[in-house]
């Protein structure tokens, strides 16, 4: 097996599209000391994310760097990439960041681009995910933190939390409870990585060493 970190304080960089409440609840746990990090910088790819007024109040810096300002999708990463680099970030959560990360992207973060999807992976992938678990019918959907490789939500799975679906559930009310446990799960995920606990095997799948 593969040791994806060894242990020792986070360095942390957000990479998020909206508003933000992912960043919000990886903020709050830091704050709070429950996730042994340091939120370095948030960059975002829209210039009305409310996120980026987000990090302000929270004291982190922010940047935002619009694909729309490059003639390539590369050059746009890999000025991501460099600003990333500039503070010394080692780990990349993801927070509602709406664009699938390149090969190059990846490379410079061996194992160590993490994303929250709203749904139980492998099961329903990509956008509205939600959605898709209650037309499909399934009784228990939830979140899932995984490691990001170049595949849509397909990287290993690093932790779930399960969210029973009701009968009366539309796709708004599931997304507004799963969001609930997403605050809880990725922090939790991430501490993971601060504890040098995150194993890759032979078969690409994420085992958790003992505390």
């Amino acid at each position: 097996m593969i040791r994806v970190r060894t242990p020792g304080l986070l360095t942390l960089g957000v990479l998020a599209s909206g508003r933000g409440s992912n960043f919000e609840a990886l903020a709050d746990a830091v704050a709070q000391g429950k996730l042994h990090a340091k939120i370095a910088l948030v960059i975002s790819d829209k210039d009305n994310a409310p996120v980026l007024e987000k990090a302000s109040a929270a004291n982190i810096p922010s940047k935002l760097i619009m694909p729309g300002n490059f003639a390539k999708i590369t050059d746009y990463e890999n000025e991501i990439v460099q600003t990333l680099r500039s503070v010394n970030v080692d780990v990349v959560a993801l927070a509602g960041y709406m664009r699938l990360i390149g090969k190059s992207f990846i490379e410079s973060f061996p194992c160590g681009i993490v994303n929250i999807h709203p749904a139980l992976l492998p099961s329903f992938r990509g956008l509205h995910a939600p959605r898709q678990a209650i037309e499909a019918g399934v009784r228990i959907s939830g979140c899932t933190v995984h490691i990001v490789d170049e595949g849509m939500d397909t990287g290993p799975i690093i932790m779930q939390a399960a969210v029973p679906i009701s009968q009366n559930d539309d796709e708004n009310s599931l997304a507004e409870r799963i969001l609930v446990e997403e605050h809880l799960v990725y922090w939790q995920a991430l501490q993971l990585y601060a504890e040098g606990r995150i194993y890759i095997d032979k078969k690409n799948r994420v085992v958790i060493a003992e505390a």
